[in-house]
């Protein structure tokens, strides 16, 4: 990822903004498009499976799949605040012990990075802009399940982008948003032996989960 792109994320998901977001998982849950992936994916069956959680957030994912039979998880983020807070929880919740954390760049750390049962990118295509490279090596990572929620591949979602894109100019962040061809993801993900399972989607973000 680029350098830029890091630094970006650092600031723009800060420990105030990544605070709030745990106040409001404690509260109310997984947002909508995550409890779609992790009702998704519990489907297929996760009792005794390991789970990969890329650019996982609070670790909403991870502290979901737990409750459902995950035995054990690897937490990558390039958020240090993300990562910090998805330990407390973890710790609220006695899983601590069962999860593996790596701050950085998934792409850069892959080689170090041990294959799951499970590998899940949620909303993480999307802030990355070499996603050929990231959806490849990810994919490669999956044993049996693949999970992912991105943007839909509509015009009025890559104008959203865009218009938020340019507010972040203005504002002086390094960070951006990036709008993937479908067909391009869903390319990846075939050529890697994986099949569709299952599709939802909201009016922004498309939820799939491919199984081997």
């Amino acid at each position: 990822m680029y350098c830029s792109q890091c630094q970006g994320i650092e600031e723009v998901f800060s420990q105030e903004y990544v605070r709030r977001e745990l106040k409001r998982y404690r509260r109310k849950g997984p947002g909508k498009t995550t409890r779609m992936l992790t009702e998704a994916i519990e489907k297929e069956g996760v009792e005794g499976l390991s789970l990969l959680d890329i650019g996982g957030g609070v670790g909403a994912i991870q502290h979901e799949l737990f409750e459902t039979g995950v035995r054990e998880v690897t937490s990558v983020d390039a958020s240090s605040a993300y990562l910090e807070a998805a330990r407390e929880e973890a710790e609220k919740r006695g899983q601590a012990d069962r999860v593996s954390y790596h701050q950085g760049n998934f792409v850069d750390l892959a080689d170090e990075i041990a294959p799951a049962d499970i590998v899940t990118l949620d909303r993480v295509i999307c802030c990355y802009p070499n996603m050929e490279k990231l959806v490849e090596l990810s994919a490669k990572h999956a044993l049996k399940i693949y999970g992912l929620v991105y943007p839909r591949d509509t015009w009025w979602v890559r104008a959203g982008l865009a218009i938020g894109n340019l507010y972040l100019r203005v504002r002086g962040s390094a960070f951006r948003t990036f709008s993937h061809p479908t067909k391009a993801v869903e390319a990846i993900v075939h050529g890697s032996g994986f099949r569709q399972k299952s599709y939802h989607q909201s009016l922004v973000w498309q939820v799939v989960v491919y199984t081997r």
